[in-house]
């Protein structure tokens, strides 16, 4: 997808980096990776009680007599995790692994944030890709060098196109099921008068909404959301600019208009998914299988509560636009890159580590009925987030997970459409500065806009021009350019 040259240069980057920091040489702390002994791993969420005696008295002492390997958790909050990666990464924290969503590989490559993997894997991570095939992990590619391990191998089409909904709630206001964007609101409408007392939705939900009102496939494919690609018309365009954004945006404004969303969707963002969890809300955007993820931190507060996923429009088809939405990634500033790949390298070599990972060791917290888990508690959410090394070849079902769900799941992926633009990641090098200022324009007046938060009508104009004079036009023509150099690689 890059340059030949761009190509010549990173393969001579990666070359230089596993000779000065793979190679048992000194690393940055001046100790070389077998001198560690313990990974620290960068970890999304708050610390447990029951985590941390699991790491401890438990992981650890397996760790230790299987891979000579311990490791150690650097939790960050969810409001904060983002941010403070960058931060530390910036600083050069010695931080050993990280995970962050796939769709941003190619930014933390060209923010420099994660080292070449190919000679650590092939040396240390032979197990794990024995569950993650090539197809997988070549999605952690940039210009043909491996960078990340995308950690998440299970069906992924239409990903980030659903809604996760309080299906309670849906059957005591007499709906039976949720296609479009007129079905949204009236549940949200019905809930509302049978239930004042909520607080309505956890999220404005502009992904799914976009695949609802779009002419065609829409599939982001830049830095951040301002750039999408038209998978029928093949082109890039600005978001912005293109009627489906004008459509969810005035949609999303007549629910701020009918007072179904509150001003915290749009402030507070980021936290649409602790809102869900609080019981009070009655939808957020939805992935596949989120229902069964998140369903315990929901019933803590609303006992009663169940949850179910809807596609809207789903009689268009579903495309495959990553290798999963999720990617482990090994920083340059890394005192054990060789404890990281072998940690996780550990957790794919066994359907035994697997879940011993996840939920601790079996009769402890849970017991397999047949192909199903039984959990003693069933508000036990595990150890390690089952989302983040999700595998089909180890993934096992909760018995209270529907049966239909699990067919449904397992067909998921058939007749999925790959996308274009599946395997192309952005090269922002000529376009830095143009980059910069159209993310800050993202943040500060787009989205307040998508969100219906601010009427599109009245503030179209302004945001145009902002866009303009902050290189939207060179920064399309770059990504065009790339796309065009991308097909012409793979022959499309």
């Amino acid at each position: 997808m890059k340059k030949r040259l761009m190509k010549a240069m990173a393969t001579l980057l990666a070359a230089t980096l596993v000779l000065t920091g793979c190679g048992g040489s000194k690393v940055a702390s001046g100790k070389t990776p077998e001198d560690n002994g313990k990974v620290r791993i960068l970890y999304p969420g708050e610390e447990t009680d029951a985590m941390a005696n699991f790491i401890k008295n438990e992981l650890n002492p397996r760790l230790k007599e299987e891979i000579g390997e311990e490791v150690e958790i650097v939790y960050k909050g969810w409001d904060q995790y983002w941010e403070q990666k960058d931060i530390m990464l910036a600083a050069g924290e010695g931080i050993d692994l990280y995970w962050d969503g796939l769709v941003d590989i190619g930014i933390m490559v060209n923010k420099k944030q994660c080292q070449p993997l190919d000679k650590l894997i092939e040396e240390y991570g032979q197990d794990m890709k024995k569950v993650l095939p090539d197809s997988q992990l070549s999605g952690g590619k940039v210009g043909g060098i491996q960078y990340g391990i995308p950690s998440a191998y299970a069906p992924s089409s239409a990903m980030f196109q659903l809604v996760c909904v309080r299906q309670d709630l849906m059957d005591e206001v007499g709906m039976t099921d949720i296609k479009t964007a007129d079905d949204l609101a009236e549940y949200a409408e019905k809930v509302k008068e049978a239930h004042p007392e909520l607080s309505g939705p956890a999220d404005i939900i502009y992904k799914p909404l976009t695949r609802y009102f779009q002419d065609e496939q829409l599939t982001w494919c830049s830095a951040g959301d301002t750039v999408v690609y038209g998978e029928d018309s093949k082109k890039a365009m600005n978001f912005f600019e293109t009627e489906t954004f004008k459509k969810v945006a005035d949609f999303n404004r007549s629910m701020y208009e009918k007072g179904i969303y509150r001003d915290e969707l749009t402030t507070n963002y980021n936290e649409r998914d602790s809102r869900m969890q609080q019981g009070t809300y009655i939808w957020v955007e939805g992935s596949l299988g989120k229902e069964n993820e998140i369903i315990s931190a929901v019933r803590a507060n609303a006992p009663e509560a169940t949850l179910k996923s809807y596609l809207l429009k789903p009689e268009e088809p579903k495309y495959l636009i990553s290798c999963g939405g999720e990617v482990l990634c090994v920083p340059y500033s890394a005192n054990n890159p060789i404890g990281a790949i072998k940690f996780v390298n550990w957790i794919y070599t066994s359907q035994d580590n697997y879940m011993f990972a996840l939920y601790g060791p079996e009769g402890e917290n849970y017991t397999m009925n047949g192909d199903r888990i039984e959990l003693k508690d069933p508000a036990f959410e595990g150890y390690f987030y089952e989302w983040m090394f999700r595998n089909v070849n180890y993934q096992k079902f909760t018995s209270d997970v529907p049966e239909e769900f699990i067919e449904s799941y397992q067909k998921w992926d058939d007749g999925a459409i790959p996308s274009d633009v599946m395997a192309f990641y952005f090269d922002n090098t000529n376009v830095k500065n143009e980059q910069t200022a159209l993310g800050e324009i993202w943040n500060k007046e787009i989205q307040p806009v998508i969100c219906g938060y601010v009427s599109y009508d009245e503030a179209h104009d302004k945001i145009a021009q902002e866009l303009k004079d902050a290189g939207m036009d060179k920064y399309l023509e770059e990504v065009q350019k790339q796309l065009d150099e991308y097909f012409k690689t793979e022959g499309k």
